[in-house]
């Protein structure tokens, strides 16, 4: 598979500071996401998901790949900073900034966690998409080993 090559525009010159988006590793799945605000921001916990621009847009603009907002692994463990809806979703065609819903999930009463701007708050991930096209039937052609069930029919 080819690396494609995306459109990135640049909506905030902090972003040159900081470093444009990039793979921080050659085997990193994704590329950081900043948060471009103006100054300090106090994230309460469970308090509504709060929008952070990142100063960037990104136009893929091909059908065939998707783009995934994710928690760092580390800001989601270590402190409970998550997106507010778990993944976003950013599509081949959308061309405006891209933001972050940003949730703190720890208990009522923990501690709250300050965003400063340029940190790193998010990443992004790129992935192919399948188009299928589908074919209503009565009945499928083929029975799997898994039968009818689900929501934990597999076992614990």
């Amino acid at each position: 598979m080819s690396n494609p090559q995306f459109e990135l525009k640049i909506l905030d010159d902090r972003v040159r500071e900081w470093g444009l988006p990039d793979f921080q590793t050659a085997m990193s799945a994704g590329i950081d996401m900043y948060a471009c605000i103006d100054g300090p921001l106090e994230l309460r916990p469970q308090a509504d998901a709060v929008l952070v621009p990142t100063g960037i847009a990104i136009l893929m603009n091909d059908p065939n790949v998707v783009a995934f907002l994710l928690a760092r692994s580390g800001l989601g463990h270590k402190k409970g900073v998550i997106l507010g809806q778990s993944v976003g979703t950013i599509d081949a065609d959308y061309a405006n900034q891209i933001f972050v819903s940003t949730w703190l999930r720890t208990p009522p009463g923990s501690e709250p966690v300050v965003i400063n701007p340029g940190d790193r708050i998010a990443q992004l991930v790129f992935l192919p998409i399948l188009r299928p096209t589908f074919l209503v039937v009565e009945e499928f052609s083929a029975t799997t080993s898994r039968g009818i069930g689900g929501f934990g029919s597999t076992g614990v």
